[in-house]
Parts: structure tokens; C-alpha cells; sequence
């Protein structure tokens, strides 16, 4: 049995402003994210894609994106991504999160994240999943690189 995410997003993804209106879902879900207006690309087990725009919302005092937003980008992408990969057995949640700030961001930024193989987890299994997150400029440049380490364990 799938998850809500996953049942949400196999419902969404092939219509007509499907992914906008999955990623303003995630959104409502948790409203913290909707301060940097996401919108996921691509959400499979293993791998999530999403992207964010450049606007004054986001921006610092340098008038780049702001370093938190990118941070909130990446836990997005990170989470949705982790859902994806997990059976319906096992939840998630962030249990911290190393970041290196390569680069000024600017522009749109996307991030994507890659997350291990989850659908052997046992029934009782708990454990520590780190997911790695790059977030690139509109060049390819990986402004962010994040490790979110996940918390997972049975619902």
C-alpha cells in the first residue's frame, strides 16, 4: 500500500498543472515550505527534483538567495524524495543537516536529491538514512551541497 505522498503524486503527475498542484499540496501539508514557492520536477524512489525561483521573498541582504531558503529547498526535495523510497511501513523525519555553502545563489535554483534503496526495510526496522541534496544555479553550478540525515522508522 502506498503512502499519501506516493498516492498523491502517481494521481497528479501526468495532468495538466499536475506537479504545481503537488507541490502547492506539499505546501498545505507543511506551510513553512510554500515561503520559497517550490516546485517539484520529477519524484521517483530514488531520486527527487525540485526547483525554486529567484525572488525578493528569498533573497538576503546581498540580494542573492538566502542561504536558509536554499536549506528549506533542499529538507523538500530530501523528504519528498525519502517518501518515495520507503514502503508504506516506514516514516521519516529530519534528524539533522550538514550544508556547505559553495557559491552565491542566484537565478532559479534546482535541487536534486538521491536516496539508497528503502524497500528492504523490515517491518520493526529503524535507522539512519542520510540523503545528499545538490542545489545548482541556472548553470549548473552546485551552489548548495547538502546531507540531511533522515530518521526512519515504522509508522
Amino acid at each position: 500500500m502506498p503512502t499519501a505522498l506516493q498516492k498523491t503524486y502517481a494521481a497528479l503527475q501526468g495532468r495538466p498543472l499536475g506537479k504545481q498542484l503537488f507541490s502547492a499540496a506539499l505546501c498545505l501539508k507543511a506551510p513553512y515550505f510554500r515561503t520559497i514557492l517550490p516546485r517539484v520536477i520529477s519524484l521517483e524512489p530514488g531520486r527527487g527534483e525540485a526547483r525554486m525561483p529567484d525572488w525578493w521573498g528569498v533573497r538576503n541582504h546581498l540580494g542573492t538567495v538566502h542561504a536558509i531558503a536554499c536549506c528549506n529547498l533542499a529538507e523538500l526535495v530530501a523528504g519528498s524524495t525519502a517518501d518515495m523510497s520507503m514502503p508504506a511501513s516506514h516514516r521519516w523525519i529530519p534528524k539533522g543537516m550538514t550544508v556547505e555553502y559553495r557559491k552565491k545563489a542566484q537565478g532559479t535554483l534546482t535541487a536534486v536529491a538521491t536516496v539508497e534503496d528503502l524497500s528492504m526495510l523490515t517491518a520493526d526496522q529503524s535507522r539512519d538514512v542520510v540523503v545528499p541534496v545538490d542545489v545548482t544555479d541556472p548553470s549548473g553550478t552546485v551552489v548548495v551541497h547538502a546531507e540531511i540525515t533522515m530518521w526512519v522508522s515504522p509508522r
